[in-house]
């Protein structure tokens, strides 16, 4: 699995993102609480896409309206549950 170097964002329900455009996979931590809690990396995230996400005034409805809702275009997979390194 690839290893993708992450930046705190602020949001109510992510923690950090990153993205490797080799890859095209975009790396999203998720919070409980105040705390960093599971990894899921996310398949076909473009540059563009990226870029769109990481610039957007809320991420966290970025991600809920144009990301998540869209299973086949951006299929994911839970990497851990484990805290941010």
């Amino acid at each position: 699995m690839t290893t993708i170097a992450m930046d705190s964002v602020e949001s109510s329900q992510i923690h950090s993102i990153g993205h490797d455009a080799e890859t095209q996979t975009l790396a999203i931590r998720f919070k409980k609480g105040d705390a960093p809690a599971a990894l899921y990396h996310y398949s076909n995230v473009t540059g563009e896409d990226f870029a769109a996400f990481k610039g957007a005034e809320s991420i966290g409805s970025h991600f809920y309206k144009n990301i998540k809702p869209f299973k086949d275009k951006y299929p994911y997979v839970r990497v851990d549950e484990s805290q941010a390194a």
